[in-house]
């Protein structure tokens, strides 16, 4: 005779067919329901399984160093920028996981500002190291936003986007990455603070300092201006990192002259010589941002300001072939796809490299090169025969120059 097996009280399921039986007083049930049961008590008592903020956890997050080193398998070279930023994240989430101290000290929030010609790698930056924190992070871009009331966006619509990222979890939300491209677009239009609206250049910054500071800021969850009806959502913005970037062409103009004023005197000459001339971004400070046209409040409320080298050729080539996700491994896998071997000669390397430092649009330019020389090959390759394909410099050149006389 059989052994009588027991069941499960919700679902009848006997204990052979269950992954799990639970036991009480006077019945039994199975994982599965008990899993059931209590996705069915967080919908109905409006919860999620979200951590709050309080709870966030420092273990959870890894140290500077090693924030770094994982950078480094995606970012080339930028060795300051990197530094800064390692270590601005890092005492970010100290400070969402300190706990409230009798000695009436708080950390305060370290928003970064990073200055770099185009292409050097400031979106990049900000996008890895988002990937390694797991945490809602959204890109936004300054040059849309205009002062309340005029045609454009609102800058609200910045955490708009970050509640949407998060999917609408308010908590995860308030502690994640924000990073503002093209904030140099909204700089001041001229040095004196104007007596009219600057709509897209201070009034924005204006109505970004709250955003930055942090603040309970009533969120419209589609955007404002075409849902007016829509309920709002109050976000707080004080555990949020702002991350800018720009490139603030010209800037170099307004370094020289206060690097200039400094080299006055007996040791002028001694001086002028230990100026890097070629990379005057390295010495940059935050009354150079002043007199470029951020106001003074805005630079107040982003503490950790960083630069980034421009790119040289050594740094261009490492770029095509270093990174985890190099352009150079990624068209060897799109081709490998379709069972083609794929194969970079050095020259045509260096071929590339050299068309990026003449054109001077850093690692996009890098990119955009990349795509010019090996369209046709995508387009033959996948309906041939072949199982090799080999890029030389003669191949590289030749579509370059036919690229040209396209354009031209």
């Amino acid at each position: 005779m059989a052994q009588k097996q027991d069941r499960c009280s919700f679902c009848g399921r006997p204990e052979s067919e269950v992954p799990l039986l639970l036991s009480g007083i006077n019945g039994y049930i199975c994982s599965d329901c008990a899993t059931q049961a209590y996705k069915i008590v967080q919908e109905n008592m409006g919860e999620k399984p979200s951590r709050s903020s309080n709870d966030f956890c420092l273990n959870d997050i890894p140290k500077p160093k090693q924030i770094k080193e994982y950078l480094d398998q995606y970012v080339i070279g930028q060795e300051d920028a990197k530094r800064y930023l390692s270590v601005s994240v890092y005492n970010h989430y100290k400070r969402l996981g300190q706990k409230k101290a009798d000695d009436g000290v708080e950390i305060e929030k370290s928003n970064v500002i990073m200055v770099g010609s185009t292409g050097t790698g400031k979106t990049l930056l900000a996008r890895t190291i988002a990937n390694l924190l797991k945490v809602p992070f959204t890109i936004v871009d300054a040059t849309v936003f205009t002062e309340a009331g005029y045609v454009g966006e609102d800058v609200e619509s910045i955490l708009s986007r970050l509640l949407q990222v998060a999917d609408y979890d308010v908590k995860a939300a308030e502690r994640g990455i924000v990073f503002i491209d093209e904030i140099d677009k909204i700089a001041r239009k001229t040095d004196n603070p104007s007596i009219t609206r600057d709509v897209s250049g201070e009034g924005v910054q204006q109505g970004l300092l709250k955003l930055l500071e942090g603040a309970k800021v009533n969120v419209p969850p589609k955007g404002g201006r075409k849902h007016p009806d829509q309920d709002y959502i109050e976000v707080d913005t004080r555990n949020i990192l702002f991350i800018c970037g720009g490139a603030f062409d010209g800037i170099e103009k307004k370094i020289a002259q206060r690097l200039n004023t400094h080299v006055v005197g007996y040791n002028s000459v001694q001086n002028q010589q230990k100026i890097d001339s070629k990379n005057l971004m390295k010495y940059i400070v935050p009354q150079d941002l002043k007199s470029f046209g951020l106001i003074p409040e805005i630079i107040g409320r982003l503490p950790v300001l960083t630069y980034l080298n421009p790119l040289d050729k050594i740094a261009l080539r490492n770029i095509l072939t270093e990174p985890k996700n190099s352009l150079v491994k990624q068209q060897v896998k799109l081709f490998d796809m379709d069972g083609i071997k794929l194969t970079f000669e050095p020259e045509a390397l260096e071929y590339m490299v050299d068309k990026a430092v003449e054109y001077k649009l850093g690692a996009r330019g890098l990119r955009s090169i990349m795509e010019a020389v090996m369209i046709d090959a995508q387009y033959d390759a996948p309906s041939g025969k072949v199982k090799k394909f080999v890029v030389t410099e003669d191949y590289a050149r030749r579509q370059i120059e036919k690229s040209h006389r396209l354009i031209a």
